[in-house]
């Protein structure tokens, strides 16, 4: 059983900043030469794809929910004189 519903945005994300942290690192070390401006090109792309990916999982989630809200439409209107909405 799933605690909370998968974000694929904010996958996209953290898997962005830990990558621009590991090239970051490997300069630290000395491992290799980074120049400063990579993070601009790195963090836009993933911040443009997360957001794509979560635009994506939003409108699958509305649509599967709509599916599901249509299935009650043959149920009788409530008879107690309330109006609220099912």
């Amino acid at each position: 059983m799933l605690v909370h519903e998968f974000r694929p945005g904010r996958l996209l994300v953290g898997l962005t900043a830990l990558a621009l942290a590991a090239v970051y690192a490997g300069d630290a070390t000395g491992a290799w030469t980074t120049p400063w401006y990579l993070v601009i090109p790195v963090l836009c792309g993933g911040l443009g794809v997360a957001g794509l990916a979560s635009w994506v999982a939003y409108r699958i989630r509305r649509r599967s929910a709509r599916s599901r809200s249509s299935d009650s439409t043959d149920a009788p209107a409530s008879t107690s004189g309330s109006q609220a909405i099912r």
